[in-house]
């Protein structure tokens, strides 16, 4: 029997770390665009033309690996019973005494919060900066659905930036989690005792296995 679980294929974790890559490169590029003390970062792609074409660019392109994994994802992402439960006991989880606290699936209820806080964000983002995008779509809108496109382009990325940060801080918090998105690997006890229902449900393919 082997002593690591597969939770992360080849395909999902290039998938990931291309849409990172891609956020990086917008949010910054997207700063520069956004208040002139940050105009500097315009550096990083060539002076502020380059960054105004590149930006919208490295948005779709950002929005369009980030569907391939609402897709692959999603429904590990619906919310139980046990959820709910597991939130009211996040003082609990927070200091690692998880005794009582009821076991969840591939991903905790924080996980769920944010894969949808990205959804909601990343469409916002995606609607307004097609409106914002002067070189083929802005003239087909009016001065005033610009600008309100413009302060919620700008709410929105605040709202991913903030949740990344915090999913940054978790992975590095839950020791393996950043080793399971670079080779793709857990330990059954790693899996058991973060991912009790993920890891039965393992278990039980595994015995099917001939």
């Amino acid at each position: 029997m082997k002593k690591q679980i597969l939770r992360y294929n080849a395909n999902e974790r290039t998938n990931h770390w291309v849409v990172s890559i891609l956020f990086v490169l917008a949010a910054l590029s997207g700063l520069a665009l956004f208040h002139p003390a940050l105009f500097w970062l315009t550096n990083l792609f060539g002076g502020g033309p380059w960054t105004r074409i590149l930006h919208p660019f490295l948005g779709v392109g950002m929005f369009a690996m980030f569907l391939w994994l609402v897709i692959r994802f999603w429904r590990y992402n619906l919310f139980i019973k046990n959820d709910r439960i597991w939130l009211k006991n996040i003082g609990k989880v927070m200091k690692n005494e998880e005794e009582g606290v009821p076991p969840i699936g591939k991903y905790n209820p924080g996980q769920k919060l944010l894969f949808w806080a990205l959804i909601v964000s990343m469409l916002v983002l995606a609607v307004t900066g097609v409106i914002m995008w002067r070189a083929y779509f802005s003239h087909f809108f009016g001065i005033d659905i610009i600008r309100l496109a413009s302060l919620f382009h700008a709410a929105a990325a605040f709202v991913l930036v903030t949740a990344i940060i915090v999913h940054v801080y978790a992975a590095i918090w839950i020791k393996g989690s950043v080793g399971a998105m670079m080779s793709g690997w857990v330990s059954r006890a790693w899996a058991k005792k973060h991912h009790e229902l993920w890891y039965d449900e393992v278990m039980r393919k595994e015995e099917r296995k001939p």
